[in-house]
């Protein structure tokens, strides 16, 4: 598990994130059981409640669930759940703000497309 810490966001996030890596590469395919917060947290070194913020977020989503006095676990359905989600946050972040942009240059729809395709076979 390769992942160095970026300052520039919050750790809690970061760990969510890299769960839901993990999940969508098929790491930690539905029903295995993640690291525990303190495994976390000692792997990171950080405070194990930064760790349990993280988890608990994917637990808010329905990513995760915990059996009771076993540990956390990916929750069935969790990789298509993590993909919509990441689709939805791709579209927002990159799609909306790429044709903003492209329409102030006066780029037009099918010079972006042209400029996609392009960018796809480099």
């Amino acid at each position: 598990m390769a992942f160095l810490i970026d300052d520039s966001r919050p750790i809690f996030v970061q760990i969510a994130e890299r769960i839901e890596d993990d999940i969508i590469e098929g790491v930690l395919p539905e029903e295995s059981q993640v690291l525990s917060t303190n495994q976390f947290a000692a792997f990171y070194q950080i405070n194990p409640a930064t760790a349990a913020k993280g988890v608990n977020m994917l637990v808010d989503d329905g990513i995760l669930y915990k059996k009771r006095g076993i540990g956390m676990f990916v929750a069935e359905g969790a990789r298509a759940k993590v993909i919509e989600k990441r689709k939805e946050q791709f579209f927002e972040e990159f799609v909306v703000t790429m044709v903003r942009e492209a329409k102030k240059l006066g780029i037009t729809a099918e010079q972006l497309t042209d400029m996609i395709r392009k960018g796809d076979n480099a």
